[in-house]
């Protein structure tokens, strides 16, 4: 049943929007006025661009935050497990919508599941919002008759994913804020305080310091090419991301990551973080072992690890077990190797690879710090010593000066 965005005015005069299923713009319009409102517009929300670029959009550039979909995925487990229906724990959810674009988008998944559509096929039709993983375990909560359950897990995925990237998100954030401030303030010197200053000893006709030389010249070099020399990192940036494009590139350059020094030890333990927990989830969801390891390769933002993971799954097809097929691979670590192996000795792999995956985000977070932590001092150190260098420069010649007065 095709859903409807309305504006309309009750008896009182108060201008009301939402949203309402009806068979037609017309019966949309006859449901809101036996309910005594006025429809002043009335719109068809429309199934949101599909990953290929084919179908209507419910609104271009949009797309549901991680932090709504953590929401909308615990409320929905919540109500399903009070014993709701579906189709009412999505009206319940539309009331309790706040951003237009996640009512239109509740509102249009819910028509399509009264229309007789799955819940699963209603969430494919909107890829930008819903994940292939998301669109699988549901899928598959379905199938074995615990969608609460699922969804659930799915909740509690997300959301540790989210603390996640927001823990690495803040310990790199005061660095970034170092780097920046101290860029605007070496370029200040250099293109404003060095120049009006050094100017004066320069009419003089004194010999200048090295140091002070070589900075009157890397001054003079920023002031006029420094525009030049910006669009230029600008355009190398971008070719870098041209060129990471081509997949035999992407691969080294990935390779290269996962063995670059203090980067390297990080890089792996984010995707091994990543490659547990997915795998924890939708083995305890009851996805088949082969499916559960396409799904995990997905996750994974290093092209290396996903080709390991591709060749660990050709393993297992052939009958060889989990742990012996990661075990080949060496960039996986042995704790997650052995907690697998014990999951398979004991039939509990779900909660064996959870805990993996836990302690791989633990070891993530502290590597995190410690790299935040090494670079706070590092920034500032160096900003020290290139503001030194550039008072250096300024005072040499006024200590010149005072030499030869005396």
């Amino acid at each position: 049943m095709p859903a409807f965005r309305y504006e309309a005015v009750d008896p009182t005069g108060v201008t009301k929007k939402g949203v309402v299923s009806a068979d037609s713009a017309r019966a949309a319009r006859a449901d809101l006025r036996a309910q005594g409102l006025v429809t002043v517009a009335i719109d068809a929300i429309t199934t949101q661009v599909d990953a290929a670029g084919s179908g209507a959009g419910l609104r271009f550039g949009e797309k549901l935050s991680t932090t709504e979909l953590a929401l909308f995925t615990r409320q929905l487990a919540s109500l399903l497990e009070a014993g709701l229906p579906l189709e009412q724990a999505m009206s319940a959810l539309l009331e309790q919508a706040e951003r237009t674009y996640l009512r239109d988008l509740i509102a249009s998944i819910r028509s399509e599941v009264m229309g007789g559509v799955s819940f699963s096929d209603a969430l494919s039709r909107h890829p930008r919002d819903f994940a292939d993983i998301y669109r699988a375990l549901v899928a598959s909560g379905e199938q074995i008759g615990q969608l609460s359950r699922v969804l659930s897990r799915l909740a509690d995925y997300i959301e540790r994913r989210n603390a996640l990237v927001q823990k690495v998100k803040l310990a790199f954030t005061y660095p970034a804020i170092v780097t920046v401030v101290a860029f605007a303030i070496v370029i200040f010197l250099l293109t404003y305080v060095v120049p009006q200053i050094v100017s004066v000893f320069a009419n003089t006709k004194q010999k200048l310091p090295l140091l002070t030389v070589i900075m009157l010249a890397i001054s003079d070099f920023v002031r006029h090419y420094g525009i030049y020399l910006l669009l230029l990192v600008g355009a190398a940036l971008y070719a870098w991301r041209r060129a990471l494009k081509n997949p035999v590139i992407k691969r080294r350059w990935h390779t290269w990551l996962l063995t670059a020094p203090l980067y390297g030890k990080f890089e792996r333990s984010l995707n091994t973080a990543r490659f547990a927990s997915t795998l924890a989830i939708t083995t305890g969801s009851g996805v088949p072992i082969l499916r559960a390891l396409e799904t995990s390769r997905d996750t994974l933002s290093n092209v290396a690890m996903r080709e390991l993971v591709e060749e660990a799954s050709n393993s297992v097809r052939e009958g060889v077990s989990l742990a012996r097929a990661l075990s080949v691979q060496k960039h996986f670590p042995p704790m997650l190797i052995h907690m697998i192996r014990a999951g398979e000795i004991t039939g509990e792999l779900p909660a064996m690879l959870d805990r993996a995956a836990s302690a791989q985000e633990q070891d993530l977070e502290r590597r995190t710090l410690t790299i935040a932590g090494l670079l706070e001092p590092a920034l500032i150190l160096a900003m020290g010593v290139v503001v030194l260098l550039i008072v250096l420069a300024v005072l040499m010649p006024i200590i010149e000066i005072n030499q030869l007065v005396r």
